[in-house]
């Protein structure tokens, strides 16, 4: 191990020097822990598949000053960070340090049970606070929860004590991804504090390094959406050498040097900095001098000396940042830094060979065979110094970081609002509901927030927000009330607002809703999030749902209007596949009610399965559309719908036919089935509820038997074991017409499928049922094709 050489300046506290040099020893253990525990998977591990196992040795160097200043140092319990997903094995590294990963798991990175490819908080067994596999979104999703710990603490639920930072450590080509600069506007508008964004600045992306330009833009864009940009360019021993006669020239010429020339003097080492430089500024006054006082290889460590490496820098700049004013450090790294692989413009996947592995080894003082023990190659006075280190970091204490939440109670069904009416939309119905629950004084009305993006009073919320207000950290007035202008709507904001209105942003939409959705195990406050969206425009936001399902969020997304029933909006406003987005998202179970008891019913179930051990987040998928209300005769359907669907007309003993649908179709499926009766006696309908419900459902039956956990009957064999075994039957959808197809596969029966798969136009419903083949003559041919 090389002696400790202090970055400190003259006349520094003895005590703030030592921790530097103990920093400094951390910092050496991550660089070593992250680069072996890729090396072990991909070099020493059996591989039994043949395949690169991967991993990223130089975005991992780059980052180990940064981690180490943060959770050996900055960060508190009540810290919350999103690690750069690149830097996996350097987090786990860290945990390790404290005791919180076992060697067990770091032997198994990126195998079967091991610690995962990118920080997952449902995957991982040590402390990971949010997901990051999707660049950019672990990011942004920082700033929703910043402002979703503001609204537990503007309704009383969060003393200021639990109250915590929110930190994003992020690479520098994910400040490419679009996302970040929508939540950029969005923060500002809320006013967003405790956050802090760390940019590992190392100027080089997968395919090349990244644009000279960029030097100076985040500073302007990030300072213009109210954010401190803190520039942590220099070492502290940099700054030194450019007090000294000719480090004027140097500091200058380092500054003027494009990122490329600077990465390939980074891979090539000392001899080449000083032959550059002494070519290029070599003539000026004191440079000869200044650069001879070094030794090559002393050189080379003093060029790539840049703050994100000095730990002194770093943790200087932590410390003076210690307001709630969001901020964005920029930390200038060497991508690699440390390794033979750095500023390789190739290195960003790159490997290192078991040659190199051995040298680094040796270099760092590591015993063969000890390779895996978390302070290998320090003597044992280091090794006890730094463990005692470790266990006092703020961030190491004992503290409760994962929370468990009181179930919120959800009305009876008996209880539950279930509106009347002859004819009703879904959408209209969802919010009525709401309102009811707003004005009912249930527990569960004060936990429900709601959140959309700019189409709060089209998707019906207008009522509840109406009631409950808008969420504002700061008191609004509603000007158009206080002067008098007549309007329906209330837009007065405060603190204890239950709405969070957002602008036209999807992704936006759903970072907030996986904001809101974690409260429960962030803070052990239990929140009922409840987003709308234009059906349509769900694919817009796709990833950051998949992200917010991902780390088991929980939340209601209702997307409406749903197919062609908005006819008039045109194509651009009409959904096709969204109904294939429900049944495939882990996660994320999908509804489609046709009825406002069905939507009551299922609202209900919601709310149990958001809070549920085993449950997840909802997606209601609802109509503008009127529909009339079925009469009902008996309760017997709830049970069923519950599971995915119901007979709506049950088929006559051992039937041969039956129409399944789901949704708007609704009059034009009933219609068909009352044109059909009698040259089709005991044809059944089938109300599918929840296509992902049952799909999900017999997804599961078939894996029971085939991990011989032996036979259960799924409950759309049960249904469908109503037919006679070689019945037939046609299937209607406002949507894709996979989206029920598949149920011919479940008794092997035939089936004509109907819906959409080409994109709609302008048009009323009787004009584009028509033409899309989903009224009622289009029903009728469908099924006189397979049963007559």
């Amino acid at each position: 191990m090389p002696p400790i050489q202090s970055a400190a300046l003259p006349g520094h506290n003895r005590g703030a020097q030592r921790e530097i040099e103990i920093l400094d020893l951390i910092d050496a253990r991550l660089r070593w822990l992250a680069t072996w525990t890729i090396h072990n998977a991909n070099h020493n591990r059996e591989s039994r598949d043949g395949l690169k196992v991967g991993g990223h040795q130089a975005s991992c160097a780059s980052m180990t000053s940064i981690m180490t200043a943060l959770y050996f140092h900055a960060l508190k319990p009540e810290d919350r960070v999103a690690v750069k997903p690149h830097a996996s094995p350097v987090f786990h590294a860290a945990q390790y340090l404290m005791g919180r990963q076992t060697r067990e798991q770091l032997e198994a990175f990126r195998s079967f049970g091991g610690a995962q490819s990118y920080p997952s908080r449902t995957k991982d067994k040590d402390d990971v606070d949010f997901s990051t596999g999707s660049v950019g979104l672990g990011v942004a999703i920082t700033a929703f929860a910043s402002l979703m710990q503001d609204y537990l603490s503007g309704h009383g639920w969060l003393a200021d004590d639990r109250r915590g930072r929110f930190v994003a450590t992020l690479g520098d080509a994910e400040l490419d991804e679009g996302n970040i600069y929508e939540c950029l506007i969005e923060a500002y508008k809320h006013d967003i504090r405790n956050c802090w964004w760390i940019v590992d600045y190392n100027r080089q992306s997968l395919d090349a390094t990244t644009a000279d330009r960029m030097f100076d833009r985040f500073d302007d864009i990030f300072e213009t959406a109210g954010w401190r940009v803190v520039t942590l360019k220099w070492g502290k021993a940099q700054m030194r050498a450019f007090a000294r006669p000719g480090g004027k020239a140097l500091r200058d010429w380092i500054e003027a040097c494009p990122n490329a020339d600077f990465a390939a003097l980074t891979y090539r080492g000392g001899a080449a900095w000083r032959e550059r430089l002494m070519a290029d500024i070599g003539r000026g006054a004191g440079v000869r001098a200044l650069l001879e006082s070094f030794s090559d290889d002393d050189l080379h460590q003093l060029m790539i000396g840049l703050g994100g490496h000095c730990i002194e820098t770093l943790t200087e700049a932590f410390d003076a940042a210690q307001d709630d004013t969001p901020t964005l450090f920029i930390a200038y790294t060497v991508k690699g830094f440390g390794l033979p692989l750095q500023g390789h413009k190739d290195n960003h996947a790159g490997l290192m060979t078991p040659t190199q592995v051995e040298t680094l080894r040796v270099a760092m003082g590591v015993p063969e065979g000890r390779e895996w023990e978390p302070l290998a190659g320090l003597s044992s006075d280091e090794a006890a110094e730094v463990r005692a280190f470790v266990e006092a970091a703020p961030f190491a204490r004992p503290a409760q970081r994962r929370h468990t939440a009181p179930a919120v109670p959800v009305p009876s069904r008996v209880e539950f609002p279930s509106p009347d009416g002859a004819e009703q939309s879904t959408q209209a119905a969802f919010g009525r509901i709401l309102l009811d629950l707003a004005k009912s004084g249930h527990p569960i009305a004060d936990r429900i927030v709601t959140t959309s993006p700019d189409v709060t009073v089209s998707t019906n919320l207008g009522g509840f927000v109406n009631q409950r207000g808008l969420f504002r950290r700061r008191e609004t007035a509603d000007v158009f009330r206080d002067a008098k202008i007549p309007s329906p709507q209330r837009w007065a904001g405060k603190a204890a607002g239950q709405h969070v209105e957002l602008g036209i942003a999807e992704h936006n939409l759903f970072l907030n809703l996986a904001a809101f959705g974690l409260s429960a195990p962030l803070y052990g406050e239990r929140l009922l999030p409840i987003g709308t969206v234009y059906d349509p425009f769900i694919s817009r936001g796709l990833d950051a749902l998949n992200y917010a399902c991902y780390q088991d969020a929980r939340f209601m997304l209702v997307a409406t209007p749903s197919g062609l029933t908005l006819g008039p909006e045109g194509g651009a406003h009409q959904s096709i596949y969204t109904p294939l987005i429900g049944i495939g998202q882990p996660g994320l179970t999908y509804f489609e009610p046709a009825f406002v008891d069905e939507l009551s019913e299922v609202m209900r179930w919601s709310f149990q399965h958001m809070q549920a051990d085993d449950g997840g987040s909802v997606y209601l998928r609802l109509t503008t559309r009127t529909l009339a209300q079925v009469e009902r005769t008996s309760d017997d359907w709830r049970e069923d719908a519950l599971k995915g669907g119901y007979w709506l007309k049950a088929p006559g003993a051992g039937a041969d036919a039956a129409i399944a649908f789901c949704g708007a179709v609704a009059p034009e499926v009933l219609a068909a089935a009352e044109a059909l009766a009698d040259d089709i006696p005991g044809l059944g309908v089938l109300n599918v509820v929840s296509p992902g419900l049952l799909h999900r459902d017999w997804m599961a039956s078939r894996r029971s038997r085939w991990n011989g956990q032996g036979r259960r009957e799924s409950h759309a064999e049960a249904l469908l074991g109503r037919l006679a075994p070689g019945a037939g039957f046609v299937t209607v959808v406002d949507g894709s017409p996979a989206t029920l197809s598949w149920l011919g596969g479940v008794r092997g029966q035939r089936v004509s499928s109907l819906g959409l798969d080409s994109f709609g136009q302008v048009g009323d419903l009787p004009d584009l049922y028509r033409h899309y083949g989903l009224d009622v003559d289009a029903i009728v041919d469908a099924c006189a094709e397979l049963f007559l």
